[in-house]
């Protein structure tokens, strides 16, 4: 029953999505011939042939399927879904243009407009129409493919709060970890896993209910209650301690036709920054805890870093340059201040600012952070820090790779020695590079606020880091301005 559900759902998953294709395909037709003023096909084979609907629908569908689009989401968030649809939607025209290179297509020509001056598409002439239907293809498959996937899926957990389109599911294990997962799954009805009932984690057991669930049985029953009460999944939730007999339980979980998830007994704070599992010659490797940064995203982010400092140093450089000269007239001493920060991988580098404080030679005394009502901080310096002007520097930072636009604020060598024992988890901060302004600034932690609370906005940065996510706190931070209460 559940293969042919999920069967059902691949399907109409796959027409809807080779529908969204057929209209972004026909609809980038249309656009090329009305922006070109040229003649619409007059057949359905030239209509088909023109809007390349025999190369998109094959090889966008083959993509989707490729990113795992067609593989059970239910408890997935949507906008990963979301990522995916994207990527596999930029893969799929990028496959299209190599298939019509290889098949010699007259559509990668640049044909050239005759008779006529080119049309103009915000301000730049446009002289190829083939090119031109190929963009506002890589535009519209992704944009229509994942509006459609976005409105089923927020409509299925519409009927999933409703009680339709449930998934029924058994918690195998009664202890703290099988009742946490139970009310977990609970919680989310949105995903429509309901539940079913509880199996003990031992041979046998004497509770009738945990968490407000029945409990089936033992170990000793198990095969029993699946063969009685047959449920689509089993989620596995047994203590720790039992690692030894988990082989022998997936085995006999192996003789039913059942899902199977296994959920670790690993509390929160311990869960890796970004996990994955991997295989090597059939040897399966978990992948525990590296960084978010790794692959192409690492390569994302280090090219928008260098575009956007570039195009930051450019636009400041006149108000850098008045900076440079109020700091040099205010008081004694160098424009610039140095100090020793740590960011990737613990590495240490010399952090750039407009110098903010009296200079001297030797600052000594137990390191710390500048309190409010410093004397040392001179008649520009206190401007410069209020408006956050003072790390206008640090863009040289970023261009050197030593820092990134977004990132958790680089700290001090000494300040990292002592929190790293008093604040569990404070070292996953140096799995990115350090940054000029981040997710837990642009929500006010930032100078003299909460530990706590910045340690909790960096760690959900890092665990759930994405180039949008990035894009999002630069908005942010503009939008929201330089100047804050926190900021001394």
């Amino acid at each position: 029953m559940l293969k042919q559900r999920h069967q059902l759902f691949v399907t109409l998953f796959a027409g809807a999505d080779a529908l969204a294709i057929v209209t972004g395909s026909i609809a980038a037709l249309y656009l090329r011939e009305s922006f070109f003023t040229e003649p619409m096909p007059a057949s359905p084979i030239g209509l088909i042939r023109a809007s390349l609907l025999a190369i998109s629908i094959p090889v966008t569908l083959a993509t989707l399927g490729a990113c795992g689009l067609y593989k059970p989401r239910r408890d997935r968030s949507p906008w990963g879904e979301l990522w995916l649809v994207l990527r596999a939607g930029l893969i799929s025209v990028g496959t299209i243009v190599v298939a019509l290179w290889a098949m010699g297509s007259e559509q990668l020509r640049a044909t050239g407009i005759e008779g006529q001056s080119a049309p103009e598409l915000f301000g730049w002439p446009v002289t190829d129409p083939a090119r031109f239907q190929l963009g506002l293809l890589a535009l519209l498959i992704p944009l229509l493919v994942g509006s459609q996937r976005m409105a089923i899926r927020l409509g299925l957990r519409s009927l999933r709060r409703r009680g339709w389109n449930m998934r029924h599911v058994a918690v195998l294990g009664t202890g703290r970890l099988g009742q946490i997962t139970a009310r977990t799954l609970g919680r989310n009805a949105w995903t429509g896993i309901r539940v079913a009932y509880l199996i003990s984690h031992h041979g046998s057991t004497k509770h009738d209910e945990r968490a407000g669930i029945r409990v089936r049985g033992g170990l000793d029953d198990l095969d029993e209650i699946l063969a009685k009460d047959p449920v689509d999944a089993v989620y596995v939730a047994v203590p720790g301690s039992m690692g030894a007999e988990m082989a022998g339980l997936l085995r006999r979980l192996e003789n039913h036709a059942i899902d199977v998830r296994i959920v670790p007994d690993v509390q929160p704070r311990y869960l890796p920054v970004n996990m994955a599992v991997s295989e090597l010659e059939g040897m399966p490797i978990l992948s525990y805890r590296e960084s978010p940064l790794a692959g192409v995203g690492g390569v994302l982010k280090r090219g928008s870093d260098v575009v956007g400092a570039g195009f930051a140093l450019a636009l400041f450089s006149p108000l850098m340059l008045l900076i440079a000269a109020l700091v040099r007239l205010d008081s004694p001493g160098p424009i610039i201040f140095r100090q020793t920060r740590v960011s990737l991988g613990g590495e240490v580098f010399q952090i750039f600012k407009f110098r903010t404080m009296r200079h001297v030679v030797d600052e000594g005394g137990q390191p710390g952070w500048t309190t409010r009502g410093d004397k040392r901080i001179t008649r520009i310096g206190g401007f410069l820090r209020r408006t956050s002007l003072d790390e206008l520097p640090q863009l040289i930072n970023v261009l050197r790779g030593e820092m990134a636009l977004v990132g958790p604020r680089p700290e001090r060598p000494e300040l990292i020695d002592r929190f790293r024992q008093d604040w569990r988890g404070y070292m996953l901060r140096q799995h990115v590079k350090a940054g000029m302004t981040g997710w837990a600034q642009v929500h006010g932690y930032r100078g003299d606020s909460s530990l706590r609370k910045r340690l909790q906005y960096d760690l959900f940065y890092i665990r759930n880091w994405s180039i949008w996510l990035d894009l999002r706190i630069l908005i942010l931070t503009v939008a929201r301005g330089f100047v804050h209460r926190n900021a001394i």
